[in-house]
């Protein structure tokens, strides 16, 4: 049976001053040990959503639960839910707040009152696991965005979360970045924890994630395994997503030797992300 780490239940949210609600009315859950893509247009409430999963707003209305619980809003209960649900911002710039990367990776570690044998130990072990020691004493302004981007996600890992929320993280990322950005959620995944990641690379999408939610306007309008969910052309179309590539030459009126190739494209793709998932 399908466990679910977070759960959206009719969650009303209006940001102060808006005529508009940036959640209406929002159901959805994030089921556990899946890599999860969040499609939409901006605006339609992805990163309102991301700012309600680890409690740094409160809905108007309606409830947010970790583990079936739903979340109390004192210190003491988001101090212990943010480590369980980390969060990366799409600007890595919001999160780097030490000069050194070492100095950074270790700021939520010192924020918890760990003893400082468990501190460094636990800063070593990110720095190996997302290749930055040779960038340990370097000042964070210093980096390229592709290591500011290692470094959020390190400064998020380090505490061990269940689950990782992720902001469109390969935006303003070239190939070479977004591939070695792509390996390391793989390696976070294949460990246990779970990924939401909001993108606008269907692409991307379609091959790498096993579950899609499809936001609209404040509301969860569609969800299903990347196959499903890109067979609903038209309520695509309508919102003006698109489709990824290889959608778009499979209904793109190729011949039936054509589609027969695609198809077996598809199938080999579906194939690798079951293996990777199992």
């Amino acid at each position: 049976m399908q466990e679910y780490l977070l759960e959206f239940e009719q969650v009303y949210y209006k940001y102060s001053g808006s005529q508009q609600s940036a959640l209406n009315g929002l159901t959805l859950r994030v089921p556990k040990h899946k890599k999860c893509a969040l499609i939409g247009q901006n605006g339609c409430g992805k990163t309102t959503l991301f700012l309600l999963a680890n409690g740094l707003y409160k809905p108007n209305s309606g409830n947010v639960r970790w583990r079936g619980e739903a979340f109390n809003y004192n210190r003491h209960y988001l101090s212990n839910l943010r480590q369980k649900v980390g969060l990366i911002f799409q600007d890595p710039e919001q999160q780097l707040v030490a000069a050194t990367v070492e100095e950074d990776i270790s700021y939520g570690l010192c924020n918890l009152g760990l003893p400082t044998s468990e501190i460094q130990l636990r800063v070593e072990q990110a720095l190996v696991e997302f290749g930055l020691t040779s960038l340990a004493e370097k000042p964070v302004h210093h980096l390229s965005l592709g290591q500011k981007r290692r470094v959020s996600i390190a400064d998020v890992m380090v505490l061990q979360p269940e689950l990782l929320v992720l902001d469109e993280p390969t935006a303003y990322l070239d190939v070479k970045h977004t591939r070695n950005l792509m390996a390391t959620l793989k390696k976070i995944h294949q460990a246990g924890t779970t990924l939401l990641m909001a993108t606008h690379d269907l692409d991307l999408v379609y091959r790498w994630a096993d579950w899609v939610f499809v936001m609209d306007k404040g509301r969860l309008v569609l969800e299903g395994k990347p196959q499903d969910v890109f067979m609903q052309r038209e309520l695509l179309e309508e919102l003006e997503l698109g489709l990824p590539l290889i959608y778009e030459m499979l209904f793109d009126g190729l011949s039936p030797e054509e589609s027969a190739v695609i198809q077996r494209i598809q199938k080999r793709i579906w194939e690798r992300n079951e293996l990777d998932n199992g």
